[in-house]
């Protein structure tokens, strides 16, 4: 099972390309609504959530965490002290951390991304503490996936799809949604 923070301000495709994508290849996952059952992305969209932060439980049945950016949304994920637990837990257990656009850094601020290579949203390479930074849409090493920004959004769920499952389904998938790169 795999956790999604939402709060406030997070940007709304970084969000929801990953969740349909891993959500039609049957991977189990719950939206977490971090400022409240119901969240609003950068661009006024509302999402109910799943579950609230209160809910969310870190056992053997966590596969991973995603991190959509945006802001004040990667603000708010980093203020809250369940999204530091599960970041913590995740990394503990070598489980998959995976954020997008400014929410590496939450990772970099942690120091997290030492010596792991990395990407991130223009102006936040700074934040990525002793991270090898890299320019590219989608970086994965070790347990860590991260990308650039919204327009990544569907190579990061595939890129999240492959690490859960394999290539092979990630591009069976991205074929079945005609997705061209």
């Amino acid at each position: 099972m795999i956790y999604l923070f939402l709060a406030d301000g997070f940007e709304e495709c970084e969000a929801l390309a990953p969740l349909d994508i891993l959500r039609r290849a049957q991977i189990e996952v719950l939206t977490v609504g971090v400022t409240g059952k119901t969240v609003k992305g950068a661009h006024g969209v509302e999402i109910i959530a799943d579950i609230q932060e209160n809910e969310v439980v870190l056992d053997n049945t966590l596969q991973g965490i995603i991190l959509p950016g945006g802001m004040p949304g990667t603000t708010n994920l980093e203020k809250s002290k369940t999204v530091q637990k599960a970041i913590d837990y995740a990394a503990d257990n070598k489980l998959l951390i995976s954020a997008i656009c400014a929410a590496p850094s939450i990772l970099g601020h942690k120091g997290l991304l030492k010596n792991i290579k990395a990407t991130c949203f223009t102006g936040f390479e700074k934040d990525l503490t002793g991270a090898f930074v890299c320019d590219c849409p989608v970086v994965c090493d070790g347990i860590f996936i991260t990308a650039l920004s919204a327009g990544a959004a569907f190579d990061f769920g595939y890129e999240i799809l492959s690490y859960l499952t394999d290539r092979k389904t990630a591009d069976k998938l991205k074929k079945q949604m005609h997705f061209t790169e």
